[in-house]
């Protein structure tokens, strides 16, 4: 018996020893947005990031572990963010859209429909989709008879293994996008409608990839929520409401996430080829001959340190040098700097590249109150001196348009705080607020206004900071209707901007904000930088009224009107001494006060 014991255990362990097993890797491209060259638009000069970096990356990879075992995946943003993407889809559509061309070479497996790919349409987006020699997937875009518009997944099989591509999008693109681009389209929520496909593939599979274009809204590690749960982001969700689920292909923030989740890989590969995703996958044969996923290895391969493909440079050069050459075309001249020297400066004070964007808004709307945003540390405007459309690409960098909506005073005034909880104000500094930049860069949703004039006093509380809000020299009224004119993605409540959600349009101007902007500059030949100073950050201050001081003798000595200093502190009669009266000054004379004053 002890003999026949020790044969049975003898060949359990040869089975585990020699149980067939087999490598997967899927590599993951994510907001690529056009980019295809290392070359930074806006300065004509290197840059650490593209397809074509990329290219190396998958090569790479492909022949260390075999071309047959790799699966490659872009989960989406992908035709829409580069000046080559604009021209292309603008102004010479004919050929073939060079993002597609480009995955075509590599031998891309599938790419899931981003939200910015609805950005030109549909019959651009659909020719795009008709050059691909892959398939562009989406389960929970659907039509109207709730029909899959697009493909919902795809199955690869390397070998006798079958991997499950289910692709989903962010249903929170009816808040961004122009109507007529998504016409017909229902969004539906991607968790529910993966729950189901999963469900129905669990047993017709043996590798469950869910492709998101969409991110993560909570922590991985705590669960805590990193964002308002608006449904823009749902893939904490998909990774832990789902049973089956292997993989996690995430996009649309911009982020870089190599983790697990459970059992679950999750990754994000950042934006315009600077990462490649990787999932490692080892399967193992059990007993009954099927495969099991036994082990999932996530990481992030850093495209930076490769070299640019030579075979995608020379398969889309002749897109490239056209490109190059429409950005050089001059169309005005500026007469004085438009140019962010110092970005949070300029989210500090008015300055004239924004104060210029915010006047073309209002120019080509009629509207009497704008807004915009700095979209980027990045951005830097021009100088005085020619300004081509390299200059106005790079600074305006969505392809945005522009609708008037009816809003009260109490909306304006809600906006402006949700912008003003970018700033901390600590040990009499102001600085950036960690939540606008962790877990995601959001500098885009600072915006900044024109029409009114308002104060962003740092040292109030959040919610609370902003005083002096002004409309043609009067305080706005909370009750009262304004016309303001907004980018569309923000008028649509988007940027935690809920406060402009479903509010009546009066108009729309449905060309997007850079041809805008060139065609102001075509139109007037000359612009001349101008600075009202309409708005700025401001620290409260205290002074206590002394004996004999009148409110024209503490006006002066503070170096503000009477007015100002009875609006403030609701003054209508005389001051006494003992009394405690507030004043504003500007930031930076703060720092020259308490420079001075140590």
């Amino acid at each position: 018996m002890r003999k026949l014991l020790t044969v049975v255990l003898s060949l359990a362990l040869l089975v585990l020893i020699f149980a067939e097993t087999k490598q997967i890797v899927i590599l993951q491209t994510s907001d690529l947005h056009g980019y295809i060259y290392p070359v930074d638009y806006a300065t004509n000069k290197p840059a650490n990031w593209g397809l074509a970096k990329v290219a190396s990356v998958i090569k790479e990879q492909r022949e260390k572990y075999g071309e047959e075992n790799v699966i490659v995946i872009d989960t989406g943003d992908l035709i829409q963010g580069s000046p080559m993407a604009y021209y292309h889809a603008r102004f010479e559509n004919e050929p073939v859209n060079p993002m597609v061309l480009s995955m075509n070479h590599l031998k891309f497996n599938a790419s899931v429909l981003g939200n910015h790919e609805f950005n030109y349409g549909l019959d651009v987006l659909n020719k795009a989709i008709s050059e691909a020699d892959f398939p562009f997937l989406s389960a929970n875009i659907v039509d109207e008879q709730d029909t899959p518009y697009f493909m919902p997944y795809h199955l690869v099989e390397i070998g006798d293994v079958k991997v499950l591509i289910l692709g989903l999008t962010t249903k929170y693109i009816p808040n961004w996008e122009d109507p007529r681009n998504i016409k017909g389209l229902k969004f539906l929520d991607p968790v529910q409608v993966a729950k189901e496909y999963v469900e129905a593939f669990k047993d017709l599979v043996d590798v469950v990839v869910i492709a998101y274009h969409g991110g993560l809204e909570k922590d991985p590690a705590t669960g805590n929520p990193t964002e308002p749960l608006v449904g823009e982001n749902q893939g904490y969700a998909l990774a832990t409401e789902i049973e089956g689920v292997h993989v996690l292909l995430t996009g649309h923030q911009h982020r870089t996430i190599s983790t697990k989740i459970g059992n679950v890989a999750v990754v994000q590969p950042s934006n315009w080829g600077r990462m490649v995703g990787k999932v490692a996958l080892i399967l193992e044969k059990n007993e009954e001959g099927k495969w099991v996923v036994k082990d999932s290895k996530p990481e992030l391969i850093d495209a930076s340190k490769y070299p640019a493909d030579q075979e995608i440079l020379e398969l889309t050069k002749d897109y490239e040098e056209k490109t190059q050459r429409w950005l050089d075309i001059p169309v005005g001249t500026a007469k004085g700097d438009f140019y962010i020297f110092d970005p949070f400066v300029a989210r500090l004070w008015d300055n004239p590249l924004m104060e210029f964007v915010n006047k073309v808004q209002m120019y080509y709307t009629g509207a009497k109150i704008s807004s915009t945003a700095l979209f980027t540390n990045d951005v830097k405007g021009w100088k005085a001196g020619p300004v081509t459309l390299r200059d106005i690409n790079a600074v305006y960098i969505y392809a945005n348009t522009l609708k008037v909506i009816k809003v009260k005073g109490a909306d304006i005034k809600a906006a402006l705080e949700r912008s003003a909880d970018y700033f901390v104000f600590e040990n009499g500094l102001a600085k950036e607020n960690k939540t606008w930049v962790e877990p995601k860069v959001q500098r885009y949703n600072y915006d900044i206004w024109e029409g009114i004039s308002y104060k962003i006093v740092l040292n109030r509380p959040v919610g609370d900071r902003i005083v002096d809000l002004m409309f043609e020299g009067k305080p706005v009224d909370m009750d009262a209707e304004y016309e303001v004119v907004l980018n569309n993605y923000r008028a649509g409540g988007g940027g935690g901007y809920s406060m402009f959600t479903n509010k009546p349009v009066v108009k729309e101007v449905l060309i997007e904000m850079a041809e805008l902007m060139s065609n102001y500059l075509l139109e007037k030949k000359e612009i001349e930088s101008t600075l009202d100073n309409n708005w700025g950050a401001y620290v409260e201050m205290e002074y206590t009224v002394s004996a004999g001081d009148m409110l024209e003798s503490i006006a002066s000595k503070l170096g503000v009107r009477v007015e100002e200093l009875k609006r403030w502190n609701n003054i209508s009669g005389d001051v006494k001494a003992g009394d405690v009266l507030k004043y504003y000054v500007p930031y930076f004379e703060y720092l020259k006060l308490m420079q001075k004053a140590s």
